[in-house]
Order: C-alpha cells, then structure tokens, then sequence
C-alpha cells in the first residue's frame, strides 16, 4: 500500500506532466469546441509531446484519453463530436497519465465564457473542499479525517457531496487501495502512513447528492439537473504532511 521514495519520484514526473497537460488546456478558448476535440488534443500532447500513455484507454473498455462531464454531468462523461461546450458551461476533465509505469490522476472544473455566479460559486467551493481533504493529509490522520473535511467545507456552503463515487489509491495500477471517501467521521478509518499515495476528488452538487449512470453505462448525470463540479489531484503522505503529485504550476494550495 506505501510506496518507496523512488517510485513516488517517478509518480510525480507523471503528475509534473499531467500537470502540464492542464496547463495547456488553461490557455485554450473552449467556447465551440467539442469535447471530442478537446480530448484529441489531450491525447496527441500525452503521446507524442511527453512520451507517455493516457492511462484511462483501454482501462475497463474505456476508449479515451479523458472524461468530459459537463453542467449535470457528475463524471465519466463520454468525449463527443457532438457535445459543443457553450458560453456559460462549466466542464470537468478528468485525465490520466502514465509515464515510466506509474499513473498520475488529476482533474479540474472549467468555466466556459461567461459562467453564472451561482456556477461559479459551485467551482470555487468544489475546489475548496478538495483542498480541505488535501490539509487534513498527514501520518497519523485518518481518511475519515480526510472526508469530514471535505463534506463539512461543501455542506457549509449549502451544497451535497456525492458518496457513490470516491478517491483511490494509485500507482502502477490506475485503481488501488485505499478507497478515499468524501464524506466520513474525524478521527475514524485507515490511519494514513508516510509513502501512501492517492486520490482526493470530490464531486459537489448544487442540489441533491442523488446520481443515475445514463443509459451508455458510463455518464453519471444529477438526479436533480442541477449542476456537479469536481476537482482531483493525486497526494502523497510524507513524513510531516502532504506532497501534492500533480500540482499545476502557479497552483498554491489554499488554506
């Protein structure tokens, strides 16, 4: 379950890359492209500027280089041709990235053109609430540690977290253990070590935490229609706190 010094090096040359991939996702205008382009895009820069693999293809059947979950959308949204973000959309894309045999795992909500406040609230608070998960990270903590904080910071502002779904440990394989729950009581669960390494990605709803899978077996939508934002980076435990594998650059964590 932990992981030796040097392959969390070679995990954060994945997560550095990943990032990067972010970066350049950061400077694109996204008002009319597809989300099928945006995943072409995605997988050209893993293949061939970083010599890497997107992990998530072939990944359970999977056929693609990312998840593009958009408005209702909660995750695993398929890339289409025929999904055209909008001005006012907010989308998540949710990217995997293998380099050198280990797996970096990030993902981050967009604001596509002029986002409503209401939106932009949403993606503000889901990044926060990551970030509550990501403070409470440290050795002797416990994941329920982790949870609380994240369920606490989005109930606090009037939001649900959805609890179908949760963060995981990660390394050679895209899917290990732990699991990392979203929600959870303090000082409850797996008691976190120096060399673990995992996933915290919470997904926040506007209204209920209620979700249905559609009919293509893989898009998890809101019950309600109301909106879903997500954000996720892969943490490591060290021997006083946390390192953040797959931070982006000019990203600082907030307190």
């Amino acid at each position: 379950m932990t992981k030796r010094p040097e392959e969390i090096a070679l995990m954060a040359e994945s997560g550095q890359l990943l990032a990067q991939v972010f970066s350049h996702l950061d400077r694109l205008n996204l008002i009319g492209m597809s989300t099928m382009q945006v995943n072409d895009l995605v997988d050209d820069l893993i293949v061939h500027e970083f010599n890497a693999r997107p992990a998530s293809k072939g990944q359970y059947g999977y056929a693609y280089a990312l998840n593009a979950s958009r408005n209702h959308v909660v995750c695993h949204g398929v890339p289409s041709a025929e999904d055209i973000l909008q001005d006012g959309d907010i989308v998540n894309f949710d990217i995997t990235l293998e380099k050198n045999g280990y797996i970096a795992d990030s993902s981050k909500t967009y604001l596509v053109g002029q986002v409503s406040q209401p939106a932009r609230r949403l993606v503000q608070v889901a990044y926060e609430a990551m970030w509550k998960g990501i403070q409470a990270v440290r050795p002797g903590a416990t994941l329920g540690d982790v949870g609380h904080a994240i369920e606490r910071h989005a109930r606090r502002n009037g939001y649900s977290i959805v609890r179908e779904y949760c963060g995981h440990g990660i390394g050679r394989e895209m899917h290990e253990d732990p699991q990392v729950l979203h929600w959870g009581k303090p000082r409850t669960g797996l008691v976190l070590r120096e060399g673990m390494v995992f996933t915290i990605e919470p997904m926040v709803n506007q209204g209920r935490r209620a979700i249905r899978t559609e009919d293509d077996g893989w898009t998890v939508v809101t019950r309600d229609g109301q909106l879903s934002a997500q954000f996720e980076h892969t943490v490591a435990v060290t021997g006083n706190g946390v390192r953040v594998l797959t931070l982006r650059p000019g990203e600082k964590a907030l307190h």
